[in-house]
């Protein structure tokens, strides 16, 4: 593979480092030619680094694009390849002269990457503004970088993620700590807690956040020292403001000699940006096993999990960053806990070789999909009952799309939504809007096939609109020219008799294979009359979801106040008819289940609109200790929560469906036939109808399904079965794509 890389050649700080550091390792497997448009500090360290590297300077555009198409051409590269604005500029012209497909990394905020500097915001920022829009693709440094390109418009589906990795090779002794924090300036002596910042002093890195956090937290622990490495136009505001404030703040400049030493003189490493993507500054410290505490902006979330190993704030929140800095200062255990745990999570998933597979693995995807044979149809339309905010949806299109791209990792796909916004933020997919029927039209014309996307779908309980919306999707995608596929699917209740007659009519005549989630809606089909597609017994997609990674489930626990390793009983409750003359009931169940058995009460929304009211009308006037989770995040977050209770109370069939899969025991409160069809499909006999609800009845089932936790085997083969019929649905996706 050959690979140019076009970067203007006068970069510094974070961009550079990447870029050095990545093609430096890369040319270890690939040819990374790096063509600077000026020499100077950046194309020598490359040459030193052995990166084979060309200078293509000048200011006449047309000419350097000329230069550049015939040394790509003459080198025979694959790719294009650009860091920074002008070199987008550059890799846009070039895009269609040459026929390659060009990617940019994009290190920074455009919007930002000029503020305080009007003109040059007006004339580089614009251009490169435009630039970005007519690349072929888009790397974001973080994840949250990515989320930030797509919510301003650009394509979801061209992106990819990269985080700064670095070598987490052990650092060489640095000397004595004390008389080198006394060269730079910093009062110390063996007691100090030194909190450090290498950065430079502009507006975006916001200084003076950490100045006020600082002062607020030595009122409370004044073994504390700051001290700030780096220059900028903010160095003398920041040094009125520490007057100001009565604090000792030692500006100890650029350091040199590289950075090795400053990171290991630290007790705690400090950000306070107001953007980032994903800075080195706190991989650096982590290589140093230091306490980190930080702004939660771009990719650092994705670093730290705040209260795990690291302590996370708000963009200016001094308050916040002042009670982090004095609880660190004041526990040296503490900081020593969290810098371990940091440094495990980084050194494992933040190297520089991370990056580099990464690297790569975006490079042959790019190169797959441009060479993709073109055809008038390709891809798939999934329509479901997505963009809501509920959990249960939004998993099954979560593995419908996993589902997709086990059959074809290029497939496109678009996702009708009612918040497309939010559904491409967080699928990194085409989505439009169900009210707009021009988009999905067009869609439809262009796709192979069309889901009819998992839940209950066709039912006229909860609305009768929504069942002619999704008739109406089925009869217009076939029209257009799609294969049909009702996927994992429930049926019914279907309680009108019109709407029964017109869901048969539709059905036999539209659709071309219809799966089924459980045996009770085959029956219902065939009570309507659905007789004319296809028919296969499968199961739910989300049953193929897996949880999150431990550090983000303790994270979402914590923010929650939740404790991560209790002893705990979930509730997943929803509003319906007949629910506020039980809630009482949950409350009794929960003391119940805590003076009996010892687990404390966690209510857990699934529908993180609705279900909160729900689960405090539950638990009004509660006396035992108990925790609301209304907010658990996605479905891998959320199946992680659950994974950690000792038994699930539900209302929720997907709370069910999740904790099924963890082999978590079940007891189901039944509102609708859907509940009790999955848990008899599982074998579970442990639920009752909420009509019929009693304390007695509830307090049984609570016992019945803790007595299940030292007996989980019955339930997991019964998910192991249901998991593997789940793969009917992506075959029968597979027959229809003709793949």
């Amino acid at each position: 593979m050959k690979v140019i890389h076009l970067i203007s050649g006068g970069d510094s700080g974070g961009a550079k480092t990447h870029v050095l550091s990545l093609l430096q390792n890369l040319n270890q497997t690939i040819t990374a030619q790096l063509v600077c448009f000026r020499d100077g500090p950046f194309a020598e360290e490359a040459r030193s680094r052995g990166i084979p590297t060309e200078i293509m300077g000048g200011n006449n555009i047309p000419r350097l694009q000329r230069q550049l198409k015939a040394y790509i051409r003459a080198g025979g590269y694959q790719l294009i390849h650009c860091h920074g604005s002008r070199a987008n500029m550059v890799g846009a012209l070039l895009r269609r002269s040459t026929g390659l497909p060009v990617v940019s990394t994009i290190h920074s905020d455009y919007r930002l990457d000029y503020m305080g500097r009007p003109l040059s915001r007006l004339t580089f920022g614009t251009i490169n503004a435009w630039a970005l829009r007519h690349l072929d693709y888009r790397i974001g440094v973080s994840d949250a970088m990515v989320d930030l390109l797509i919510s301003r418009g650009f394509p979801p589906d061209r992106f990819y993620a990269i985080y700064n990795g670095i070598d987490f090779t052990p650092p060489p002794a640095q000397g004595e700590r004390l008389p080198y924090l006394r060269s730079l300036g910093v009062d110390a002596d063996e007691d100090s807690v030194v909190v450090g910042i290498a950065a430079r002093l502009n507006p975006v890195k916001d200084m003076a956040t950490l100045v006020r956090g600082y002062a607020a937290a030595c009122r409370t622990c004044p073994r504390l020292r700051l001290v700030i490495a780096g220059e900028g136009p903010e160095r003398e505001k920041l040094g009125a403001l520490a007057q100001e404030l009565g604090v000792n703040v030692t500006f100890a400049g650029w350091i040199s000699g590289g950075m090795d030493q400053f990171y290991s003189a630290l007790d705690i490493n400090a950000l306070t940006s107001l953007s980032e993507t994903f800075p080195y500054a706190l991989t650096e410290g982590a290589r140093f096993r230091l306490a980190t505490v930080a702004s939660a902006v771009g990719g650092i979330p994705d670093l730290i999990d705040s209260g795990v190993n690291g302590c996370l704030f708000q963009p200016g929140d001094w308050q916040t960053l002042g009670e982090h800095l004095a609880a660190l200062g004041s526990n040296d255990t503490l900081r020593r806990q969290l810098g371990e745990k940091l440094y495990e999570k980084a050194s494992s998933k933040f190297s520089i070789q991370k990056t580099v597979d990464t690297q790569l693995h975006i490079y042959q995807e790019i190169l797959r999909r441009h060479s993709r044979l073109k055809t008038t149809r390709d891809g798939v339309v999934i329509c479901g009952a997505y963009g809501r905010g509920n959990a249960g949806d939004d998993a099954i299109l979560e593995a419908i799309l996993q589902e997709m791209a086990l059959i074809d990792p290029d497939m496109p796909a678009t996702v009708l939504s009612k918040e497309p916004k939010s559904t491409r933020l967080a699928y990194r997919v085409r989505s439009v809007s169900r009210t707009n029927m021009f988009a999905w039209h067009s869609a439809m014309r262009h796709a192979k096939l069309y889901i009819n996307g998992g839940g209950s779908l066709i039912q006229d309980v909860t609305s009768r609109r929504s069942l002619w919306f999704y008739l109406l999707n089925i009869a217009v995608a076939k029209r257009c020219g799609c294969k049909v596929q009702m996927y994992g699917c429930g049926i019914g209740p279907v309680t009108r008799e019109n709407h029964r007659r017109l869901a048969a009519r539709v059905l036999n005549r539209y659709v071309d294979v219809i799966t089924l989630r459980e045996p009770d809606s085959r029956e219902e089909l065939r009570a309507m009359g659905v007789t004319k597609p296809e028919i296969l017994l499968t199961a739910d997609p989300a049953l193929t979801l897996r949880k999150a990674e431990d550090d983000q489930i303790d994270s979402v626990l914590l923010r929650a106040g939740i404790p991560p390793q209790g002893r705990y009983l979930c509730f997943a409750l929803r509003q319906w008819r007949g629910f506020e003359e039980k809630a009482p009931l949950f409350g009794a169940a929960a003391c119940y289940a805590y003076k009996t058995y010892g687990l404390i009460p966690v209510f857990t929304a699934v529908e993180k609109h609705l279900d909160p009211a729900a689960a405090r009308l539950a638990a009004q006037g509660l006396d035992i200790p108990h925790y609301f989770l209304d907010d658990a995040g996605g479905a891998g977050t959320i199946i992680g929560a659950l994974s950690r209770m000792e038994a699930v109370v539900s209302m929720r069939l997907h709370a069910l469906i999740f904790a099924a899969g963890q082999g978590i025991p079940l007891a189901g409160v039944v509102y609708d036939p859907k509940v009790s069809a999955f848990l008899r499909y599982t074998g579970q006999d442990n639920f009752t109808n909420l009509e019929d609800l009693t304390e007695a009845a509830l307090r049984a089932m609570i016992d019945r399904a803790v007595g299940q936790a030292g007996h989980p085997e019955t339930q997991a083969a019964a998910v192991e079965r249901l998991q593997a019929m789940e793969g009917g649905n992506v075959a029968v996706a597979r027959r229809l794509l003709k793949l």
